[in-house]
């Protein structure tokens, strides 16, 4: 019995499988299947279940507290999972890396540390370079290209603690699509940036969804998602609902999803009126 338990163990860790299994499809950017994570003995999120289909402006949504950043770290190996997997077009995250771009939150960085704007942004090109090689011309000939994508190619060599709020997001921008992945997980993208920093990033995530990568996006901005998003995640610690935006973004999901704050969805319930009428 121990020895049919281990081979068991052996054949559900290897990646070939996954293509074969149903909750892994291998032709989709991301698979998430029965995922806990737990920090100490307290779940953060449980039991997640999801398929995100290619070319989508996907909106993660949900209260304070609800597991959104967790999720994305959870899906690039960034916090030990309590059970559960998630593959990335039918693999593991370690061997989907280079595929993998990562904006995180901006309160999770050291802004104080001692680089420019375009040494940040050529930081995205490790994964094909390798880290025990330097940036050479090439690299910086895409991170000038990046940061230009971005708007802030004029601040390539301001130090990063001098930048604005608004522009630090844009450089974190620049490093990700200097990656070229096709799995993008960003994490509250939008948080504290002026309106034109917004407009910026919304026009850089359609260019991306219009070239078939797939973006996951942390949001908090009800009154905006439709207008951002194509897919829709709605969380609280586990998945209530999704799915194509105009399908699950109703008011009985939200209620799910945002318990009996419902003075939060009064002007959503409004917009979701006038759109069916």
């Amino acid at each position: 019995m121990e020895g049919d338990k281990a081979v068991k163990s052996f054949v559900d860790d290897r990646d070939v499988p996954a293509y074969g299994r149903p909750e892994h499809p291998g032709n989709i950017p991301l698979s998430v299947h029965d995922l806990t994570v737990a920090y100490g003995r307290k779940p953060v999120i449980w039991d997640v279940e999801l398929n995100i289909p290619e070319g989508k402006l996907v909106g993660i949504i949900g209260p304070n507290g609800a597991g959104k950043s967790t999720l994305l770290k959870a899906c690039q190996d960034l916090v030990p999972k309590t059970s559960g997997e998630v593959k990335i077009y039918g693999k593991r995250y370690r061997k989907r890396r280079k595929m993998v771009g990562y904006v995180p939150q901006r309160e999770s960085v050291d802004w104080d540390f001692p680089v420019s704007a375009m040494d940040v942004v050529a930081m995205g090109t490790y994964g094909t370079l390798g880290w025990f090689r330097r940036v050479g011309k090439l690299q910086r000939e895409i991170a000038k290209k990046c940061l230009e994508r971005v708007g802030i190619l004029h601040l390539a060599d301001r130090q990063i603690s001098q930048l604005s709020g608004g522009q630090q997001q844009r450089v974190f921008l620049a490093r990700a699509l200097a990656q070229d992945a096709r799995l993008y997980f960003m994490d509250e993208p939008f948080a504290a940036v002026d309106a034109a920093t917004e407009q910026a990033i919304v026009s850089l995530l359609r260019e991306l969804s219009d070239t078939g990568k797939t973006c996951l996006v942390v949001h908090h901005d009800l009154a905006s998602v439709t207008q951002y998003f194509d897919w829709l995640v709605l969380l609280n610690m586990r998945v209530v609902a999704s799915g194509p935006a105009d399908e699950v973004f109703t008011r009985e999901n939200l209620q799910k999803t945002y318990g009996g704050k419902l003075s939060l969805l009064d002007d959503v319930a409004d917009r979701l009126r006038n759109v069916g009428t």
